[in-house]
């Protein structure tokens, strides 16, 4: 079986922690369910990532995900445009959006400056806000990155920022972060094939219902002491 090298190196790049658009610096929630007490220790910490990346992330984000590259491999600028806006719409707190317009902002800084695309990066630009799911979709699909490669690689860095914010907040140890981050690696296929399945229909199969990470978001953002923007 012969391996893309490039198609390698282009996701190592777009799921190294080193890229600059600022995931190390959100928790999504996690911080405001440690200072809740819901996360207090490795194996909560673990619990509670696997329930959100199933639960939360495997049926919305990620069929999302799959729907916006299928929109730029098809050139259907629209059809993106569309998905960006329903993506945006379903943030349910101050925070998370502003998480993903900051973080798709400093992707779309990154595409221009590297001229992923090239002209048709005007397309992106013209998306005011922009979320990060759309911005991800683009750069996957313009470094020749298969989809279900690069939605693997978008879901990697969500794992591994999430675990990085366990390790700084409860706080964990380097050993328990690599345990929990191995663990919910290995969900990453599991997650693609029911994104794949949801993605299949109308986005009536999309459901990111979750009410308890909506509230802690929301109480987050007043929060007394946070180490993390979300």
């Amino acid at each position: 079986m012969t391996i893309d090298l490039n198609e390698i190196t282009a996701l190592m790049q777009l799921a190294s922690p080193a890229l600059p658009i600022g995931g190390y610096s959100y928790s999504q929630g996690l911080e405001a369910a440690i200072d809740s007490g819901l996360v207090k220790d490795a194996a909560s910490a673990e619990r509670w990532i696997q329930e959100v990346f199933l639960g939360v992330f495997a049926r919305s984000e990620a069929p999302l995900w799959l729907l916006s590259y299928q929109a730029w491999a098809d050139g259907d600028q629209k059809a993106a445009q569309d998905l960006n806006d329903y993506f945006l719409a379903s943030r349910e707190t101050q925070e998370l959006r502003a998480e993903t317009e900051q973080m798709g902002w400093s992707l779309l800084q990154i595409a221009q400056s590297l001229g992923w695309g090239g002209e048709s990066v005007e397309q992106l630009a013209s998306m005011k806000p922009l979320s990060l799911l759309i911005a991800h979709t683009y750069a996957s699909f313009h470094l020749n990155i298969q989809a279900q490669n690069g939605l693997a690689a978008y879901a990697f860095s969500w794992i591994e920022n999430q675990v990085a914010a366990s390790l700084k907040a409860i706080p964990l140890g380097q050993v328990a972060g690599q345990q929990a981050l191995t663990k919910i690696r290995l969900l990453v296929p599991q997650m693609v094939s029911e994104a794949k399945e949801r993605a299949k229909s109308d986005l009536s199969m999309i459901d990111n219902f979750s009410p308890m990470l909506a509230i802690l978001s929301s109480r987050h953002e007043t929060q007394y002491s946070r180490l993390f923007r979300s």
